[in-house]
């Protein structure tokens, strides 16, 4: 089985803990990094680049948080993509209910999915098979 990772990209530490759970338990991951705002994953990113690391396989991002939102965080991962060895794949995981939300999520080919919150076992099942 290959190694995959997966990063939780969301400023709800209940939700961070919930995930992790969620994601240990479906055993698919060997590795797991939570963020609390779209900056410190992408200035992970940007260390990850430096230093010529391993990139997540899997990103869960929510769209609204402090500092730098989703929506940002995107704009900034297309700025790096042309330094990076690997797509990543990201899912929108988010409790907003806006159809602008949803919409913009589909015309974002970056963007392969828009999930509510929480994110199901099987869910998290679907998109690590899709890797």
């Amino acid at each position: 089985m290959k190694e995959k990772t997966i990063w939780v990209i969301d400023d709800d530490p209940i939700y961070q803990i919930i995930m992790k759970k969620i994601i240990l338990k479906s055993g698919l991951f060997s590795s797991i990094r939570s963020f609390q705002n779209g900056k410190e994953a992408i200035t992970a990113l940007k260390d990850l680049i430096s230093g010529n690391d391993s990139f997540p396989n899997i990103i869960l991002l929510d769209i609204e948080m402090p500092i730098l939102d989703g929506w940002g965080f995107m704009d900034e991962i297309a700025i790096l993509k042309s330094r990076m060895n690997t797509e990543i794949q990201i899912y929108i995981s988010s409790s907003s209910i806006a159809i602008e939300d949803r919409e913009r999520a589909k015309n974002n080919n970056s963007i392969l999915g828009y999930m509510c919150k929480p994110i199901s076992l099987d869910d998290l099942t679907k998109i690590a098979s899709a890797y």
